[in-house]
């Protein structure tokens, strides 16, 4: 088995002498001390770099591994900031760091490039490589950062740096009854989820590329996400749970409704809240986004994911609470998904990066707690 040292090691010999290079490491490997340490492999007393993040909280990290690894002789010569701003930046930097690479958009290019001619060295880090080359963050990340190594979540799992994990996928039906109040022209009307996912999957069919298009995908999207069929066996699934247990919602109103301790922006109890989490003093939690990176529970069993929008990096980082027990020890995870519908095809592919022997699709019915 290999330890997180002999894994950064491996890293670090696969980046040596590139000016590009992208590497993929499972979480709890240590991702910003990799950095660190190919920082310090390129460092002198002139040196400087700049380290990219999507938000301004992950900086955080990098100076608290600085203090921790006793790199400390590194901070004065790092500068930090976000993707929203890297256009703004200046090209006097011998390194940049992309934290979380697959945030890069097309609009980065042309920074990019200029950086590149003039000779500046570009290191991708994450825990999701972009799996889909012809997407815009493939096409970015394979060209400014392109993967020279890879370990990934099951990898962990082998060598014991996560615990191991089992995963169902609740099969669940779209209700035929008029349960969605809907406003028309002439006051309020009542539709069905079946009614409301084959009118917008028509729309979608026949709208035109481009605009409309989107626009109808979005809002299937979001009617999938509010069926209340689903919220309504989360419910039943969440209460049954006798371990320590966290539910993934989409939305914060939906959040409040599945759990009386909730963590979200909206909910000023939310620190309050993840704290009786974290100290044993209640066992369940309901969240959105915002919880599903950089955060560690102790203890945590369980997870509930309502919306798994064949996005694996969301996917992964809300897996990821979970594999932080004891080595020997085994989280579940449970996914709930609409059949016969494109629910099932974000599900499938959100998973897609995983060890399928340890992925169980099963009905409502075939679930015994």
């Amino acid at each position: 088995m290999k330890t997180k040292n002999q894994i950064q090691s491996e890293a670090l010999v696969a980046l040596k002498g590139l000016r590009k290079g992208g590497i993929e490491v499972s979480m709890g490997v240590g991702k910003t001390l990799l950095g660190l340490k190919h920082m310090a492999s390129n460092y002198t007393d002139i040196s400087k770099f700049l380290v990219i993040a999507p938000k301004r909280s992950i900086f955080k990290s990098w100076v608290d591994d600085m203090s921790k690894f006793n790199y400390t002789h590194l901070e004065a010569h790092v500068d930090f900031s976000t993707y929203l701003s890297l256009n703004k930046q200046d090209f006097d930097y011998d390194v940049i760091y992309l934290d979380e690479c697959h945030s890069l958009k097309q609009s980065h290019q042309q920074w990019l490039l200029e950086y590149e001619r003039r000779g500046g060295i570009i290191i991708g880090l994450t825990g999701t490589y972009p799996v889909r080359d012809k997407t815009e963050k493939g096409k970015m990340c394979n060209y400014f950062c392109p993967k020279v190594y890879e370990y990934k979540t099951d990898d962990a799992v082998n060598d014991k740096i996560l615990n191991d994990y089992r995963i169902y996928v609740h099969k669940l039906n779209l209700d035929g009854k008029g349960t969605i109040e809907k406003e028309g022209k002439f006051g309020a009307y009542y539709t069905s989820e079946v009614k409301e996912y084959n009118y917008w999957t028509d729309r979608l069919e026949h709208a035109k590329p481009g605009k409309d298009e989107q626009i109808c995908r979005i809002q299937r999207m979001k009617s999938i996400q509010m069926f209340p069929s689903k919220e309504t066996y989360a419910k039943k699934l969440f209460e049954m749970q006798q371990e320590k247990t966290i539910i993934f919602a989409n939305t914060q109103a939906q959040a409040d409704s599945l759990c009386t301790h909730s963590y979200h922006s909206k909910n000023k109890s939310s620190d309050d809240n993840l704290i009786l989490f974290k100290e044993n003093k209640i066992d369940k939690l309901s969240a959105v986004e915002q919880l599903s990176e950089g955060v560690t529970i102790p203890g945590l069993r369980v997870g509930i994911i309502m919306h798994a929008y064949a996005n694996n990096r969301k996917a992964s980082q809300k897996i990821g609470r979970l594999l932080r027990l004891n080595p020997d020890d085994v989280a579940t995870v449970h996914i709930l998904c609409y059949e016969n519908t494109v629910d099932k095809e974000w599900v499938t592919s959100a998973l897609s990066h995983l060890d399928q022997s340890k992925i169980k699709w099963i009905y409502p019915n075939e679930y015994e707690g």
